[in-house]
């Protein structure tokens, strides 16, 4: 009873743990999220600058994670030459330099809630690169899944109160960009055996991003700015936002370090639900029958691709304990007949 019982305590504290790790990164996330939206949106805090956001995050994002890993030695840096810097991880700080860029610029011209319906699109595009880039398997049946997340993407967009062109290409080229980095970090990282915590991805990966938004900052954002004389930095504002996005970037590592990626996920949709339901409760707003149909079509493909991942990990763990088990198998049996065979040695010389 004593032994079950405590099994039965570490696995409700295992549970536990892992909510608390979920609840704290859906937190976050749905944190930076409305926050950048209020600072970004031109009826509320009216700072349309997203280049300059996205800088004043990764400067911040780059000081603390230089402290963390040079200075308090928090963890460990990976042995990193200055060729693999170059071919692996400055075209990996370019592409999230364009993801930041466009996400973040897409704030200004769409709903909150609108934005989460186009972020469903992202296993389509993660897949399609994969499948393009051959670091995929091209199945009908995962390409049937990925066009009914898209039609249902697409019945949201129809159904869109407040559609706006511009916006809609700026958050489509946001996931085009993401799903790129995320392929070419298998690619260029994984495959080499590299492998990046968020601090020290940021260590590495910020700065880079840092100096190719800091090109376009200088003609595109830098000339308005400069006319803006009745700016002032608050740093309130500007503190407590970079400080959530790096949080966040924390709330990953425990998330994914301590569950699963997959958990991530299924976490990342029940945070959409909730954006939606802030945005159009809170933020009023409109959120139409059509766009919910439309949404509901593509939150229930991909629960079904999460579904599939988790049951294609599920077999690839139980082959590779059959594997295991048929290994041990067949290592005990050559011992016996080794063991056998010593017996009857042992008898022929008596």
């Amino acid at each position: 009873m004593g032994k079950g019982g405590n099994l039965s305590e570490g696995v409700v504290k295992k549970i536990l743990l892992s909510y608390t790790y979920v609840a704290i990164w859906i937190f976050l996330s749905f944190t930076v999220i409305v926050y950048n939206k209020y600072i970004l949106d031109r009826k509320l805090y009216n700072w349309p600058y997203p280049i300059s956001l996205t800088i004043i995050h990764m400067a911040f994002c780059s000081s603390l994670a230089y402290l963390l890993v040079r200075v308090f030695k928090v963890v460990e840096p990976v042995t990193m030459t200055m060729d693999l810097y170059c071919k692996s991880v400055v075209p990996i700080g370019l592409l999230y330099a364009f993801s930041l860029w466009l996400s973040n610029s897409a704030y200004i011209y769409l709903s909150v809630s609108f934005i989460q319906m186009l972020k469903a699109l992202m296993p389509v595009a993660v897949y399609s690169i994969g499948v393009m880039f051959k670091k995929d398997t091209f199945k009908s049946d995962t390409m049937g899944n990925m066009v009914s997340i898209s039609i249902g993407v697409a019945i949201a967009a129809y159904g869109e109160a407040k559609f706006d062109t511009w916006g809609v290409m700026l958050q489509l080229g946001a996931v085009a960009f993401e799903a790129t980095r995320l392929v070419m970090i298998q690619i260029l990282l994984t495959s080499k055996g590299i492998t990046f915590n968020p601090i020290t991805s940021l260590y590495y990966v910020a700065p880079c991003c840092l100096v190719f938004l800091f090109i376009p900052w200088i003609f595109v954002e830098y000339p308005l700015l400069k006319d803006t004389s009745s700016f002032h930095f608050d740093w309130v504002i500007f503190g407590t936002n970079s400080f959530c996005a790096f949080a966040l970037n924390l709330a990953v590592f425990l998330l994914v370090g301590k569950t699963s990626a997959l958990t991530m996920n299924v976490a990342g949709v029940v945070k959409d639900w909730l954006l939606i339901a802030f945005s159009w409760s809170v933020i009023k707003d409109t959120v139409t029958p059509v766009n919910l149909v439309g949404y509901g079509l593509a939150f229930l493909g991909v629960a079904y691709y999460n579904h599939a991942k988790l049951q294609a990990l599920k077999a690839n763990e139980a082959q590779k304990k059959a594997s295991q088990a048929a290994d041990e198998e067949a290592g005990r049996l050559l011992e016996e007949r080794e063991g056998e065979n010593g017996a009857k040695k042992n008898e022929s010389q008596g």
